[in-house]
């Protein structure tokens, strides 16, 4: 039996099979060994771990986050043992640190600086146990905030972004991401350039001239991975415009183990700094879509201030996927 480790070597496959099955199902727990719903190996106990859906449309949709909640975070190795098995692209550890709380992100192959959807279903786990209210969240190398309402079997989440910036997309980078996607400069809108962007963790973001090349988005896994991680990227955010405030977007994240993220608030903020940064006309607040061509449909609202590089407000609602 193939344990969490041995299932990361061929988590691309898993992946694929993870997409095709209902989310609430944990495709690496099936085939990962346990003992008592403890991860394999570690003390770590699988029974702390909320699955929340966040950016979701409504009840239905959004991007799965592991939520474990504890006095004190476990061990690194662990926290990565846990978000394998999990098996969502993120999983978000946190412990209290005097008014505030510690915050961590691992995907199942990596930790990660600063995950959104994430930390929107952190925002509406708290505000389940402890009330409506904002949150200071305290990353590795940034002290964000989250806030919570609760609403029925939803709970909205509004997160400020850690600090943005972009910068113009080396042209071998570039290249080699076309490439990989099988597009040509020909299927690129360049009233938006591509750049490399930035809200608390890096990205590289192509916007495509139509609906139609966004939909065919297909790469081979492992190259990716390897570009990507080379790269020092996170994800690569392919978007397209439907309007001057309403985009649809989809995100590759190979270098966390994930072929696509169906909702990624992380490059929400980066791309709505970004089109800040090139005085794009979006009148204090984008629109995303994402995850529609996954069956996943998440929904993600930006809000803009005027100051170059200050934190995007970024907010949606999250559903739990079990008891909380």
């Amino acid at each position: 039996m193939f344990t969490a480790a041995t299932a990361r070597d061929d988590l691309a496959s898993l992946q694929k099979a993870l997409f095709r099955a209902p989310y609430h199902t944990n495709m690496l727990q099936a085939i990962a060994e346990g003992d008592g719903g403890r991860v394999a190996g570690t003390g770590v106990d699988m029974t702390k771990v909320l699955r929340i859906a966040a950016f979701s449309d409504g009840n239905t949709g959004g991007n799965p986050a592991g939520i474990w909640i504890g006095d004190a975070l476990p061990d690194a190795s662990e926290m990565q043992a846990i978000a394998a098995e999990v098996g969502f692209s993120e999983t978000a550890f946190a412990a209290p640190r005097r008014e505030a709380w510690r915050i961590r992100y691992f995907s199942p192959l990596r930790e990660v600086p600063f995950c959104g959807h994430a930390t929107i279903a952190l925002g509406a786990a708290l505000a389940h146990r402890h009330g409506d209210r904002t949150f200071e969240l305290h990353l590795n190398d940034a002290v964000i905030s989250v806030s919570g309402h609760r609403d029925g079997n939803t709970v909205a989440a509004t997160l400020q972004s850690p600090p943005t910036r972009s910068a113009p997309i080396d042209p071998l980078l570039r290249d080699g991401l076309l490439e990989l996607f099988g597009y040509t400069t020909g299927d690129l809108d360049l009233k938006i350039p591509p750049a490399r962007i930035h809200g608390g963790a890096d990205h590289v973001v192509l916007a495509l001239r139509s609906r139609g090349a966004l939909a065919r988005m297909a790469y081979d896994f492992e190259r990716g991975r390897a570009l990507m991680q080379k790269a020092g990227l996170i994800t690569v955010a392919l978007v397209t415009t439907e309007t001057l405030r309403l985009f649809h977007v989809r995100n590759a994240f190979a270098a966390g183990g994930v072929v696509e993220d169906p909702a990624t608030g992380a490059a929400a903020a980066a791309f709505a700094g970004y089109l800040r940064d090139i005085g794009w006309p979006h009148g204090g607040a984008i629109d995303i879509v994402q995850g529609e061509d996954m069956g996943q449909r998440s929904l993600i609202r930006a809000e803009i201030g005027d100051t170059a590089g200050s934190s995007i407000r970024v907010s949606g609602t999250a559903r739990f996927m079990d008891e909380a």
